[in-house]
């Protein structure tokens, strides 16, 4: 699955996706979840939940799909 998170800020912690995302249900949650499982930011392996992620950058989850940062320029392009 194939998916937009839009930034409503300059950058979002990797952590802030996790939660945007649906795939955690609280900022505790993202150690436990890191630990277990493997994130790629731009095709290399993360786990720092603190991770900027800024516009233009791919988030992917194996399981769970991948996740595009835009900026809300770019989702108000949309509308």
């Amino acid at each position: 699955m194939k998916t937009n998170i839009y930034l409503q800020t300059e950058y979002m912690t990797l952590t802030q996706m996790l939660k945007e995302a649906n795939i955690i249900g609280s900022g505790g949650q993202a150690k436990w979840f890191l630990a277990d499982n493997t994130v790629f930011v731009d095709g290399e392996p993360e786990n720092r939940r603190g991770r900027k992620l800024y516009a233009g950058m791919m988030i992917e989850i194996p399981g769970e799909g991948t996740f595009f940062m835009k900026t809300q320029d770019q989702f108000n392009e949309t509308k």
